[in-house]
């Protein structure tokens, strides 16, 4: 769980991760925060069993997630974030869904497909694009690429060679799993979305990192 400045939703992230009726192990990685999410955290650390790690330095989502993954032990690995745009009952779903496939399959669990309503706005478009961009060059057939709530075998992290600081992380590990043959299945899932006055962190500029991320994957033997 990759947290940044969530002081107002990391009680009730974590609160909701711990009501899930699975065995897990729970790595929250805070990235540098500035608004005391980082010591909320560790007081969090009492009531619940969860290994904290945190950066000196903001660095970016995907450096977390990679922080956070390289540190697990089982076998599926879940990347969900703190800010409670997704529902955390919603990665039991995406867990059977794995299993029941029998393999190593990864799943994605898609706004698109469970009555996503705002569908005029740059953010949904920019997201339709990027989505569209990946199914054409890596021949996949995605409705939510950008998806923050993403889950696939741990043991991949160790397969493949991760540069993704920032959120670039999510065309990154899409293009690696489909060029390795990881075939990624999608399933609903509920979906809250914030605005930049709410705390949303996503700008236009990731999105052109984005575009750049999938053009040089695609190129990259």
């Amino acid at each position: 769980m990759p947290v940044y400045n969530e002081i107002k939703r990391v009680d009730q992230a974590i609160k909701d991760v711990f009501c899930l009726d699975l065995d897990k192990e729970v790595i929250v990685i805070d990235d540098a925060s500035s608004d005391g999410t980082a010591e909320r955290l560790k007081d969090l650390q009492k009531e619940f069993l969860f290994e904290l790690i945190v950066s000196e330095k903001n660095e970016g989502k995907g450096s977390s997630l990679q922080k956070g993954f390289s540190k697990a032990s089982g076998f599926w690995g879940v990347a969900f974030d703190a800010d409670l745009e997704y529902s955390a009952n919603d990665i039991i779903k995406l867990l059977l869904e794995a299993e029941n496939g029998g393999g190593e399959n990864a799943v994605y669990g898609s706004r698109f497909l469970a009555g996503y309503e705002d569908r005029t706005s740059l953010h949904y478009l920019g997201n339709r694009f990027l989505t569209m961009l990946v199914n054409i060059l890596f021949k996949l057939n995605l409705t939510d690429m950008e998806t923050c709530l993403k889950l696939f075998p741990v043991s991949v992290f160790s397969k493949f060679s991760l540069e993704s600081k920032r959120f670039e992380f999510e065309p990154e590990i899409t293009a690696k799993l489909a060029k390795n043959k990881i075939k990624i299945v999608e399933i609903p899932v509920s979906y809250k979305r914030r605005g930049y006055k709410q705390g949303k962190k996503l700008r236009f500029k990731d999105g052109i990192v984005a575009v750049k991320t999938i053009l040089k994957e695609r190129l990259r033997k």
